[in-house]
């Protein structure tokens, strides 16, 4: 049982991460309808920029994740501003590879701007280790919880209470209409990815004391948080949550019960799952248009 019990909060601990990220796929599409596939590289790069900073410049840890959440975040801006907004089709396959190649782009200024090594951040500290019984629980991990709280919980009170929330939304599902009602859509859209790599880069730098920091590490952020995103219905912030846990506890549960090399399968095999029978996910709800 206890086992068991310390297999779960290790899913539950990764999956918050992964929720983290699906969350940056929700922030973009829901203000812009764009699938940002270079939110995985805002997580590689917050950790990375921060773990350097440590690392080489013997930063202290609030600091270097300070600057590393403010360096990924102007990223962030300036891939919607010099690539989303300047794309010559219009079009989601357009938007999809300029995304793309974004995220090839920061990937190669990572790993020749940090290097190819391995880097760890210090453990956050400040909250305590808990221990019940055999069932033991980080401090880092309760940090990372405590961030997604605080992350989905902002974010569901700002797309439904808020003026700028529901601006953005507008921006979404009417550029034109909402720019006559004197919403700039430009300027929802560059809040949108700043708050993504924001946030992706909050999650990088709270995984990187557990799994480090690495130039390649954004593929597998990237893929799972799109799992997650669309396993809880996507555009929708508690979706996005609910999808990114199960995901980790699916993939804590099959490494500590079958073996780790299928732990990366997981993600793929539900994302393919879904896509074929349940596209719209558990919280999503299936539009119908008239043509």
């Amino acid at each position: 049982m206890a086992q068991f019990l310390q297999i779960v909060l290790a899913g539950i601990s990764i999956g918050a991460i992964y929720s983290l990220a699906a969350l940056g796929f929700t922030i973009v599409f829901n203000a812009t309808k764009v699938t940002n596939f270079a939110n995985g590289e805002f997580v590689m790069m917050g950790g990375l920029v921060a773990a350097s900073l440590v690392s080489n410049a013997q930063w202290p840890v609030p600091a270097a994740v300070a600057l590393a959440v403010v360096v990924v975040t102007a990223l962030g801006i300036a891939l919607d501003k010099f690539g989303v907004q300047q794309a010559r089709r219009k079009t989601i396959l357009g938007y999809a590879m300029v995304t793309i190649g974004a995220s090839l782009l920061y990937r190669g200024i990572m790993q020749v701007s940090a290097g190819r090594d391995v880097l760890f951040l210090p453990n956050f500290g400040v909250l305590p280790d808990l221990r019940l019984f055999d069932v033991y629980f980080t401090s880092q991990s309760t940090w990372i919880l405590l961030t997604l709280v605080i992350v989905s919980g902002a974010l569901s009170y700002l797309f439904l209470r808020t003026r700028i929330g529901k601006a953005m939304r507008a921006a979404s599902q009417s550029p034109r209409a909402a720019a006559l009602c004197g919403i700039e859509p430009a300027r929802m859209s560059a809040l949108a990815f700043g708050m993504a790599a924001a946030a992706g880069a909050l999650a990088g730098a709270l995984v990187a004391p557990v799994g480090g920091a690495f130039f390649e590490y954004g593929l597998g952020f990237g893929l799972k948080g799109f799992a997650a995103a669309v396993l809880g219905g996507f555009g929708s912030p508690v979706g996005a949550v609910i999808g990114g846990l199960l995901i980790g506890l699916l993939e804590s549960l099959s490494a500590g019960y079958l073996s780790s090399a299928y732990k990366d399968a997981v993600a793929l095999a539900i994302l393919l799952g879904l896509l074929l029978a349940w596209p719209s996910g558990l919280l999503g709800r299936v539009e119908a248009r008239r043509v």
